[in-house]
């Protein structure tokens, strides 16, 4: 019923049309609080009905005019049981929106000469073009912080391949130092700010084609502590010798059931991805530490000697449960005494 507005504003969703599985959207409105980043990613967005009159204290517009807003296209009068029952059957399929149905000859020849996400980088059509800092909730530019501040006990050095505000909200609240660099950075450039920590970030497209961050990653792997997030999980993962895949069923949504296997207990979490990591296919020291119960894939990894870890689902949630805000807590600890918590 709510959460849209951090899916619509969410740099992973770049290149994919999202359908929404609860009937009655947009009652909720639309608020500045609530953004993930500073405008729409993804193509199309499609509900069941539409509620224009949104009743929300905090709304400041409607779900359309933000759309419109943005250019982006957004449909209702979907029978969107019936389509999120033909995807789970046939696995995640190109579609096309317009709003010209009757060249269906047209439309068809468009959706499919579509690439897909395979082989596709999309993050550099949604990083940062300059470095930044994040300071009291909203980025800054670099020179308003360029020394470090001694009230801060850590600094933490952000790799933007699509990153989340509320990632960035976890860190900071955490008393972190955060800094924002484009994907494109390299390794040398990352250590020269002298981080306690790196943290990976969420993003959208296919992890096999960005060998840029890969290169850079394995160039401060073992040097720094590092915690990966979604996409940062799978480009963690290539930096330690693995490889990645296509899923038939991408995980999407805010219910997805994660079994911690240090200490058996269950997660529901927020999901969002359709590459998953193949630990089979890793080299060196690794511990699989969380795994999706649905089709048992692996959803997080340790690398004790390089003081490394990554989940493949979203513990920022933002939208979803916070059952996995721990998380963030671990990278702390990880920082402050060069290893995981027991």
């Amino acid at each position: 019923m709510t959460g849209y507005q951090e899916i619509l504003t969410d740099p992973s969703y770049k290149g994919q049309i999202v359908a929404m599985t609860y009937p009655l959207i947009g009652n909720t409105g639309i608020n500045p609080e609530d953004m993930e980043s500073a405008g729409i990613h993804l193509e199309g967005f499609i509900v069941r009905e539409y509620e224009g009159y949104p009743s929300n204290w905090r709304s400041r517009e409607s779900l359309q005019a933000f759309l419109e807003r943005h250019g982006k296209l957004g449909v209702e009068g979907i029978d969107t049981r019936a389509l999120t029952r033909r995807i789970r059957m046939t696995g995640a399929m190109r579609g096309v929106l317009s709003t010209a149905p009757e060249e269906i000859d047209q439309l068809l020849r468009r959706v499919r000469a579509y690439p897909g996400l395979i082989g596709r980088d999309l993050v550099k059509t949604v990083t940062c073009r300059q470095p930044y800092l994040w300071k009291d909730g909203a980025p800054r530019e670099m020179a308003e912080g360029g020394h470090a501040d001694r009230r801060v006990r850590r600094r933490v050095v952000v790799l933007d391949c699509g990153v989340k505000y509320n990632i960035l909200r976890n860190l900071a609240k955490r008393g972190c130092e955060v800094r924002v660099l484009p994907a494109t950075a390299s390794g040398e450039e990352i250590l020269a700010l002298r981080p306690d920590g790196v943290l990976l970030s969420n993003g959208p497209g296919d992890p096999a084609v960005l060998p840029y961050i890969v290169d850079a990653v394995r160039t401060i792997l073992g040097k720094v502590p590092i915690f990966g997030i979604c996409l940062g999980h799978q480009i963690l993962g290539q930096a330690a010798g693995g490889r990645t895949a296509k899923l038939k069923f991408g995980h999407h949504g805010i219910n997805q059931p994660v079994k911690n296997c240090r200490n058996g207990r269950v997660e529901i979490t927020s999901q969002n991805h359709g590459f998953v990591v193949l630990p089979e296919s890793l080299t060196g020291e690794r511990e699989t530490v969380h795994e999706n119960l649905n089709d048992r894939t692996s959803e997080g990894l340790r690398y004790p000697a390089l003081s490394a870890f990554s989940v493949q689902y979203h513990p920022e949630a933002a939208p979803g449960p916070h059952d996995a805000d721990y998380l963030f807590d671990e990278f702390i600890h990880l920082m402050d005494n060069g290893r995981m918590p027991g």
